[in-house]
């Protein structure tokens, strides 16, 4: 396994492999590396004959300079995992410098409206600081493939919109949500969790999955409701939305079509840490 630090070392690399007719797939994180990253990495060496994975704290998509702050580091860590998967595997941990240059600022993006829904209300400017950092890393990786977990399915639309409007040659793949035994969704914020949050928290794909029972005969505005109150009655996790929308549009659905595909999404805090989870309806 080779680590480089610098984009200039990395792209001469990945040059010289290609032109040997090497495939790579290609793994983003910001590291705290789990099962879930693992289950990226391990498809994309299944589908490429090399992987890239990234680490970098991407400072110009948070919104909450502590959050920023208190975000995990765990470089040596996340190595070590990823040498239980295979050798096979490029690191690219950069420092903000190498990324940035000297101007750590996020570019203005339109992703459609994308932006707007559920994450874009809460998270201001949150969407530009993803499209900056995953346009820089497509640019210095170049990939053909690139992989990324569904629990961030806002992230996977717009990232998509991302490589159509500016025509950049990477298929991006998007992963089933991986989770632990007890339902909740894989994060690197989980390792933050307080006990009795830790232990809660699984309340949020328990109230998903009854969601998706009930969407089948009650409208979205009753669904909606019904998970509202479940989260009103809970006492450790406090609601910031629920929301049930179109998957292409990710506007939330006024009136059900048998021809549209919907997804419910969630974001809660637990204690201060936020997380977010979502299941497909139909």
């Amino acid at each position: 396994m080779t680590i480089f630090t610098q984009k200039s070392k990395i792209q001469d690399h990945i040059s010289t492999e290609k032109l040997k007719g090497k495939t790579f797939g290609f793994v983003p994180t910001m590291g705290a590396l789990h099962k879930g990253h693992l289950s990226l990495v391990k498809k994309a060496l299944k589908e490429n004959d090399v992987c890239v994975v990234s680490i970098f704290v991407n400072p110009t998509q948070f919104d909450n300079a502590d959050d920023l702050k208190k975000y995990p580091r765990t470089l040596d860590d996340d190595v070590s995992l990823l040498k239980t998967v295979s050798k096979n595997i490029l690191v690219y941990a950069p420092s903000v410098d190498d990324i940035y240059e000297g101007n750590t600022k996020a570019e203005q993006f339109s992703f459609d409206g994308l932006e707007f829904e559920m994450e874009g209300m809460f998270r201001q400017g949150h969407f530009d600081g993803v499209g900056t950092i995953v346009k820089r890393l497509f640019e210095i990786v170049t990939p053909n493939n690139a992989y990324f977990g569904e629990k961030d399915f806002q992230q996977l639309a717009i990232i998509k919109k991302l490589v159509e409007k500016y025509n950049i040659p990477v298929v991006v793949k998007g992963c089933e949500i991986f989770r632990e035994d007890s339902g909740l969704a894989y994060s690197s914020r989980n390792a933050r969790l307080k006990p009795e949050y830790k232990n809660e928290a699984p309340f949020i794909y328990k109230t998903l999955s009854t969601a998706k029972e009930k969407f089948g005969t009650k409208s979205a505005k009753e669904v909606t409701e019904w998970a509202e109150k479940q989260f009103a009655k809970n006492k450790l996790l406090e609601l910031e939305y629920f929301i049930i929308a179109d998957v292409e549009t990710l506007k939330p659905v006024k009136r059900k079509s048998k021809t549209k595909t919907y997804r419910a999404f969630v974001a809660a805090y637990a204690d201060d840490i936020r997380l977010i989870d979502n299941l497909a309806l139909n």
